[in-house]
């Protein structure tokens, strides 16, 4: 394993914060976010200048440099001076591919400044804007490279007054989005503007660039740049001696994103939801090295030779080897076994990371992605973070089995490891079929959780087509139905009613939770949802797939002592609906009253959960039951002669066009919403409708109701998928005769 020089100076800098930055590079996928690292990596001494912007240096999977796309991000601590004096900056560069946009929520959490990688031919596509508004959830500050202006000289041969028209266009498209998705306080602070160099122009793979003050500082300006490329190779490497890109994006990092302990003053604020008046808030809010540990897990890994390791930031306090920390979500105590810093696919072992720094420990292998780690002693003042909202869900399934028998037992173990690595896979064992399912965000993203089976861990699969992931609801209420258990002897009077789309928004974006004080979220749902303050206060839990359980009862015996069995029994049933064994999303469950016998032994979970699972089934299927299917955002950049036939692929494939709008006078952008089930040959449509003269880019928009001239033939055909009847049952199926 290499060791690089810089590590002694990286750890004798990261102490004071005034001198350490944190930041990621996103874009839209094939903008250059891989090149642009490469280009910091070779300033920093770690890759030769010769092959920076080919070498590809943090996408060190063999997936990643046979494909040309970034799959998982990669952290690296980089040493850098810049008028003398030293910095470290922490980087992550993150997938541009909408299948991994997951991995640049998670990176964003360690995150205070983003460099935004826009191609300037292409501009602002569907990625950039969702990675861009990740990073404004995330409180993340935004700066803005304009890479490839040399496809603006050489192909596209535009006028210098076109090329700076195109810029403009480009500030004002990004700006306008930080305006529409930053936080009230950070709209006017965060708009970008290129005299305060907070626009970097230039090409990462000529490894030139500058921003305003850079450029009046060298004496050259964006004209010159416009010039040495129309001159040929020979001038644009000249320049390149005189402007390089490092120098103008350090110079921009440096003098735009806030340290470590400017920026946790308002993302503590945003992030963490316990109290900042306590030891743990201050200490955060302070970055304060000397404080108790709190370590927030963003990222896990597995080492082959050394098993899982946690990624993420220290938010307060300093990670040392043999401490003692308390995880605060899985509830149990661990031991810091070595603390490292990422360098690319390398680890360097070093003594501590203080406050306010990205580093990585080994003996934290019970934890998830999203953790939190506390000093021990501190473990009843801590509070988790905040939960990462991804923009994305898994929707497309399939199924796996190992073309050799004896390599079951290692699936099963493969896919475990995969599921703690990447939390946007979703692994599933059909009980009834024997069947292995992993969900991922769309094709690509299983394709790549297959190579990675075959290629890490040595598993080959059969595989079925993919599948798309559907979701139950109901558009009635039902009236309240009688459960009963199998004994007889417990009873429950349950309904079932739709929940508004405003209550599905306040739990997605994580406004409300179950763990929340019950008064504070009556009060947001009474003012934001609608709701009757007193049911809101009676909800016991709130389900994963956005579904509510709300307590009407009074006065029932016995209650409180099966209420944990009552909402694991509801759990279970929204895990599965009635109409497709699908998971169940947005529909509100309600107790209105119950009989519990007082004996314990006559009500375990194997007689609660069916007296809880059936009423809520019989009133789903009277309720008028649908699926709802997931649906893409299409954004396509196409000539105008083009447009027509684009169009045609798209309402061919149940497509709906929202909006036609003119670039030039030759180009148009179509913007469209797609069911994923029609989406999965789209690329190859498109490429033979418009002779390959399209580019696009989607993104996950929302769950909406199948067609009902379709809804039975669908639920036809995922039934019998599952081993099941074609027919739905009835209500009465679930309703006890007596």
């Amino acid at each position: 394993m290499p060791r690089y020089k810089t590590v002694e100076q990286i750890q004798r800098i990261m102490s004071n914060l005034e001198y350490v930055r944190n930041i990621g590079i996103i874009a839209h996928v094939d903008h250059g976010k891989t090149t642009t690292s490469d280009v910091l990596l070779a300033a920093a001494g770690i890759i030769s200048s010769k092959v920076a912007g080919e070498a590809l240096a943090l996408d060190y999977l063999d997936v990643e440099q046979k494909r040309g796309v970034t799959v998982k991000a990669a952290n690296i601590s980089l040493y850098h001076e810049l008028g003398g004096k030293g910095y470290v900056i922490n980087l992550i560069d993150t997938p541009g591919h909408v299948d991994f946009s997951g991995k640049v929520t998670r990176s964003l959490r360690v995150l205070d400044g983003a460099i935004v990688v826009v191609d300037a031919v292409e501009g602002v596509m569907t990625q950039t804007e969702t990675v861009l508004r990740q990073s404004l959830e995330e409180r993340v500050r935004p700066l803005l490279f304009i890479n490839k202006i040399d496809r603006l000289i050489k192909e596209l041969k535009l006028s210098p007054q076109e090329i700076q028209k195109k810029f403009v266009d480009i500030i004002k498209e990004v700006n306008r989005l930080i305006v529409e998705y930053a936080d009230p306080e950070f709209k006017d602070k965060w708009v970008l503007d290129p005299s305060k160099g907070q626009v970097i122009f230039g090409s990462a793979k000529d490894k030139v660039g500058l921003t305003v003050p850079y450029a009046a500082k060298k004496g050259v300006n964006v004209m010159d740049l416009i010039k040495a490329y129309a001159k040929g190779k020979e001038a644009v490497e000249e320049l390149q001696k005189v402007v390089p890109l490092h120098e103008a994006i350090l110079e921009t990092v440096i003098h735009n994103v806030p340290n470590p302990r400017e920026a946790q003053k308002y993302r503590i604020l945003k992030i963490w939801k316990g109290d900042i008046n306590s030891e743990l808030g201050k200490a955060m809010m302070e970055a304060d090295p000397n404080g108790p540990l709190v370590f927030m897990i963003n990222d896990m890994r597995l080492d082959p030779h050394a098993g899982f390791v946690a990624t993420g930031r220290v938010m307060s306090g300093t990670l040392k080897t043999g401490e003692e920390v308390w995880l605060v979500n899985a509830r149990i105590p661990q031991k810091i076994l070595q603390v490292s810093l990422y360098m690319g696919p390398f680890r360097e072992q070093v003594d501590y990371v203080v406050a306010g720094n990205i580093g990585a420990v080994l003996g934290l292998d019970k934890a998830k992605s999203g953790e939190t780690a506390v000093a021990i002693a501190f473990k009843d003042m801590a509070a988790p973070f905040e939960r990462m909202h991804y923009v994305s869900e898994p929707v497309v399934t399939m199924a796996v089995e190992p073309k050799k028998t004896q390599d079951l037992t290692k699936l099963i173990d493969a896919l475990r490891k995969m599921a703690i690595e990447d939390p946007n896979l979703v692994v599933k064992i059909n009980e009834e079929t024997g069947e292995y399912l992993i969900s991922g965000m769309g094709p690509l993203h299983l394709e790549i959780v297959l190579t990675l089976l075959k290629e890490n861990y040595g598993v080959e699969v059969d595989t079925s087509p993919p599948i798309i992931v559907y979701r139950e609801t109901i558009r009635a209420s039902s009236q309240a139905i009688e459960g009963k258990s199998p004994n007889k002897h417990n009873k429950f009077y349950i309904s079932v009613e739709p929940l508004n789309e405003e209550t599905i928004s306040l739990i997605q974006q994580g406004v409300i939770n179950e763990n929340m004080d019950s008064r504070e979220m009556a009060k947001i749902l009474r003012d934001q949802a609608g709701w009757d303050y007193d049911e809101a206060r009676r909800i016991w839990a709130i389900d994963e797939g956005l579904n509510v359980f709300v307590d009407k009862t009074s006065g029932v015996q016995y209650l409180r002592e099966v209420k944990d069995t009552i909402i694991q029994g509801f759990r279970l049933a929204m895990a599965e609906g009635p109409l497709a064994m699908e998971r169940v999303r947005g529909v509100k469950v309600i107790l209105h009253d119950a009989v519990i016998h007082e004996d314990p032994a006559h009500r375990g979970p194997a007689q609660i959960f069916p007296a809880v699972r059936n009423p809520i089934y019989a009133g789903m299927l009277m309720s008028k039951p649908t699926l709802l299917e997931p649906i893409q955002k299409l954004d396509v950049r196409v000539p105008m002669d083009f447009m027509s036939a684009a169009i045609s692929v798209i309402t061919r494939k149940r497509g709906k066009v929202l909006d036609v709008i003119t670039l030039s006078s030759n180009n148009v952008r179509v913007i469209a919403e797609i069911p994923v089930a029609e989406s999965l040959d789209l690329a190859n449509e498109l490429r033979s409708a418009t002779a390959g003269r399209a580019f696009w880019g989607t993104e996950f928009s929302k769950w909406s109701p199948v067609p009902e001239s379709m809804l039975f033939d669908i639920v036809a055909k995922i039934r019998q998928r599952k081993g099941l009847k074609p027919e739905p049952p009835k209500p009465e199926d679930f309703i006890s005769p007596f």
